[in-house]
């Protein structure tokens, strides 16, 4: 197991340093000028290249970079040029909000698109599979954004059941699960199509084999021929779409805090980016690509606890 964590890790290196490289390189070729968008229309020149100089936006792109590395060896993520904040500060305020709206996005999406996919498999050709079908097709057709609007207006503005903005009274736990679940339900449903058809797929092809015909003709009862012999052969492809879906969710963190007003990093990298805060953009981004590197090695673990022989290969190797 540990060395399959380092493997794991040693490979996430290049593509960690790839996203910081794209990154810095995009964020400054992003049209318009940082120092100006931070001090206003009416900032003087002279008031302008003392501010570029005390960022050290006036140096060579090379020699940034290599600054920008060296700063982030040392774990920082440098200071915001809107409001002279530590990023990392500003980073670690807004995260769990953002984690917690993913995390109940990727609990949704499993709650309702695992007994969605079985039923279309189990059904197959009948009325419920053609349904699922359908929930499906529509959940990966229908943008979040427009998820998120039609399920505020019913039950926030017509019913006034639930918030429309913000996330909850801070120490009000109440308060905060009632402001989380229109976002989190939004969400969920984006990501719901894809697990539903991953797990219909995935469960169709397990149905068929000689491990479950067997089963079947020794009597076994139906559900737990579904639940423990083919769910889970059928869980390692479920279980992949699910990691990946979490990269998906947390992206989509970013529209779900804007639509809301939610105050989360997705929030966040979109003020930096319309502000041309190069430090909150590059740190933001940096954040969610680890958390998505993070949570893919947490998928690779996982498989074992699904598959035995991938525990057996791997201590063959």
């Amino acid at each position: 197991m540990r060395s399959t964590v380092s493997k794991r890790v040693l490979a996430a290196v290049p593509t960690l340093f790839g996203v910081i490289v794209v990154v810095f390189l995009a964020v400054h070729f992003i049209p318009g000028d940082p120092v100006t968008a931070a001090l206003g229309d009416r900032a003087t020149a002279e008031q302008v290249a003392r501010t570029r100089s005390e960022l050290g936006l006036d140096r060579p792109l090379l020699s940034q970079f290599v600054d920008y590395l060296g700063r982030l060896a040392h774990g920082d993520l440098g200071v915001s040029i809107q409001n002279r904040q530590s990023v990392m500060e500003q980073i670690l305020t807004r995260l769990p909000s953002t984690a917690t709206l993913a995390l109940a996005g990727v609990v949704i999406s499993v709650l309702i698109g695992v007994p969605l996919g079985i039923l279309g498999a189990t059904r197959r050709g009948r009325v419920a599979d053609f349904i699922t079908l359908i929930v499906s097709t529509v959940g990966v057709a229908a943008p979040s954004f427009w998820i998120a609007l039609l399920l505020s207006g019913v039950f926030a503005v017509k019913m006034g059941w639930l918030p429309t903005i913000g996330g909850g009274e801070p120490g009000d736990i109440g308060s905060i699960v009632r402001a989380l679940v229109l976002p989190a339900v939004a969400l969920g449903l984006s990501g719901m199509a894809l697990v539903a058809r991953m797990t219909r797929s995935s469960m169709l092809d397990v149905l068929g084999e000689d491990y479950v015909r067997t089963a079947r003709a020794k009597g076994a009862p139906e559900r737990r021929v579904v639940y423990k012999h083919a769910l889970r052969n059928a869980a390692i492809p479920i279980v992949t779409v699910v990691g990946l879906n979490f990269g998906h969710l947390l992206g989509g963190t970013i529209v779900m805090e804007t639509v809301f007003a939610r105050p989360g990093i997705g929030k966040l990298l979109l003020d930096a980016i319309l502000g041309r805060d190069y430090p909150v953009v590059q740190g933001v981004t940096l954040v969610i690509a680890g958390s998505f590197i993070l949570v893919n090695l947490l998928t690779d673990l996982t498989y074992s606890a699904f598959d035995p022989r991938l525990k057996a290969r791997e201590a063959v190797h």
